[in-house]
């Protein structure tokens, strides 16, 4: 049984409508990413996903519940976290008030949490007291994806995690995705950065102007010479 199913999602801002249909399927442990040009919908999907865009027509079922268009801080509960893009800091607060803010809906939680975000992500304990906006940006998306884990949610949502980073910071945030899915959390993740997404995804799923265009391993996906062609640059 999947854990998150998409089917037929239409949806957009206002009255123009993003997604035209499009789907999508995770399953428990798995990492799955988005791949498509600029204005596919691939972030719109994403924040429908997480409460934050509303669906016109389609379904998004999470766990076998029908979550279409539930509040995205009743999401947070059920176990999803969302990671946006940009401004997914506060920075004027530390490190670890940072973190702490990810287990806001249940603070008896936060001792853990912080517990298994150090241990997964060490470069962050020397910095636990310094304030998050004078960290570097692969030090910030790293915070962020802290924040996100801090309540062990089955689904991890990450919108562009490599945007303007350093390869260095990218291939450590790419390793982490890989170990965050096999702690048994699901990733589903948006990239520009299409190749080495792929490279450490199970899935892949290409969008064009909000609807599916293929779907398949990651591996084979970048072994498609139509797809290398349209989409990855070559």
């Amino acid at each position: 049984m999947s854990l998150l199913e998409v089917r037929g999602a239409v949806g957009g801002y206002g009255e123009a409508d993003i997604l035209h249909g499009a789907d999508l399927t995770v399953a428990a442990g798995q990492v799955v990413v988005v791949i498509g040009p600029n204005g596919a919908g691939k972030s719109t999907l994403l924040k429908a996903v997480a409460g934050l865009v509303p669906l016109r027509a389609g379904r998004v079922v999470f766990d076998g519940s029908d979550i279409t268009n539930r509040p995205a801080e009743e999401l947070v509960g059920r176990g999803l976290a969302y990671v946006p893009q940009e401004r997914n800091v506060f920075p004027s607060l530390t490190v670890e008030e940072n973190l702490a803010m990810g287990a806001f809906v249940r603070p008896s939680a936060t001792a853990a949490g912080l517990e298994r975000v150090y241990a997964l992500l060490p470069d962050l304990l020397p910095r636990r007291r310094v304030p998050a906006g004078s960290l570097s940006g692969g030090q910030r998306q790293m915070l962020a994806i802290g924040r996100a884990l801090m309540l062990e949610p089955r689904l991890v949502m990450l919108d562009e995690p490599t945007a303007g980073l350093s390869p260095r910071f990218c291939a450590m945030i790419f390793g982490k995705i890989r170990e965050i899915a096999a702690s048994g959390a699901a990733v589903l993740m948006v990239e520009q950065n299409a190749r080495p997404a792929l490279a450490v995804a199970d899935r892949g799923v290409v969008l064009a102007m909000g609807r599916n265009r293929a779907e398949d391993t990651g591996a084979a996906l970048l072994a498609n010479p139509e797809i290398g062609r349209l989409f990855l640059g070559g």
